[in-house]
C-alpha cells in the first residue's frame, strides 16, 4: 500500500479511537453510578424539578427528559443546563455558584437520575405528600377565588420556586405589600401569562399551562392573604465565569488529544516526504 494511504487510513483510525474513547468512558460511568446516589437523585428531582417537568420527566411546564440524550457528553451538557440555567428561559439556574440552592454533588445525582430513564438504571421512588398544613384562611372581600384551595395549590405548584411561605427561593418573593390598586389583576396576569424571558412560566391552560382559570384565581387569592415576610439571603452568582469555557472538562481534553495526535501526524508525514 502506498506511504500516502497508509497514513490517511492510520490518521482516521486514529481520530475515530479518539473520538470512542468518550463514549466508552460515558458508558462506564453510567454502570457505576450507585443506587443511593440514583434515590438521592429521585428524592432531590421530586423536591424540585417534578412540578415542572412532570414525575416521570414526561413534561409539564417545562421541557421532557426522558429521552434520548444526544452528544457525546450529555451528563455535561444536563449537568450545565441544571448548574447555570438558561438565560431567557423559564430554566433558572440551580447550582450554588449561579445563585441557586443546591451544591454540586445533588447537582451530580440529578444528572445520574435524569440519564437513568435513558439508561434503564431506574429507582423505585414514590414522593410522599407533602402538603403544609395550614389554618382555615378568610378569603378576601371583592377577591375572586378560594384562598383555601389556592393553598393547596400553591404548595403543588408554587412552593418549589416561591418558598412554603412565600418568602422567595429561585423565584420572586410573593409575601409582601402589593402597591397595585389592584394586586390581585397584577398577580393573576403574571400568573397565567408568564413572564416573557423569565423563569416565570404561564400556568393557565389559556396559555398553554396546566391550571384552569378557576385555579389560578384560588392562587391568587391565597398569596393575597400571605403576611409579608423578609425575602432570605441569598448567594451572589458567580457571574464572571457565566459562559462555560470551551476548553473546560472534557472538551479541552478532547481537544488537547486531537491536536496532539495532529501533531504526531505531521510529524510522521514530514518524515516521510524527506525519506
Amino acid at each position: 500500500m502506498p506511504p500516502k494511504k497508509t497514513f490517511i487510513l492510520t490518521g482516521l483510525a486514529l481520530l475515530a479511537a479518539i473520538l470512542l474513547l468518550p463514549v466508552l468512558f460515558a458508558g462506564a460511568s453510567a454502570q457505576t453510578t450507585s443506587e443511593d446516589e440514583l434515590e438521592l437523585g429521585a428524592r432531590l428531582y421530586a423536591e424540585n424539578c417534578l412540578v415542572c417537568h412532570g414525575e416521570q420527566g414526561q413534561g409539564r411546564v417545562g421541557a421532557t427528559l426522558a429521552k434520548p440524550w444526544p452528544g457525546v457528553f450529555p451528563a455535561a451538557d444536563i449537568k450545565t443546563t441544571i448548574s447555570r440555567g438558561v438565560i431567557g428561559s423559564t430554566m433558572p439556574a440551580w447550582d450554588e455558584q449561579f445563585g441557586g440552592p443546591l451544591p454540586e454533588a445533588e447537582i451530580d445525582a440529578l444528572v445520574a437520575y435524569i440519564l437513568s430513564w435513558q439508561t434503564g438504571q431506574v429507582v423505585d421512588y414514590s414522593p410522599a405528600a407533602t402538603a403544609t398544613l395550614r389554618p382555615p384562611i378568610t378569603p378576601i372581600p371583592q377577591v375572586e377565588g378560594d384562598p383555601n384551595r389556592g393553598a393547596v395549590l400553591y404548595d403543588e405548584n408554587c412552593t418549589v420556586c416561591h418558598g412554603e411561605d412565600g418568602q422567595g427561593r429561585i423565584g420572586a418573593r410573593l409575601a409582601k405589600s402589593w402597591p397595585s390598586v389592584r394586586p390581585d389583576l397584577t398577580i393573576r396576569t403574571t400568573i397565567s401569562q408568564g413572564i416573557e424571558g423569565s423563569t416565570m412560566p404561564a400556568w393557565s391552560m389559556a396559555y398553554g399551562g396546566p391550571l384552569s382559570e378557576d385555579q389560578v384565581d384560588d392562587i391568587v387569592s391565597f398569596i393575597l392573604t400571605m403576611p409579608a415576610v423578609e425575602s432570605p439571603a441569598q448567594p451572589t452568582p458567580d457571574t464572571e465565569d457565566r459562559e462555560p469555557s470551551i476548553l473546560s472538562g472534557w472538551v479541552g481534553v478532547l481537544l488537547g488529544v486531537v491536536l496532539f495526535a495532529l501533531l504526531i501526524g505531521i510529524a510522521i508525514w514530514a518524515q516521510r516526504e524527506r525519506e
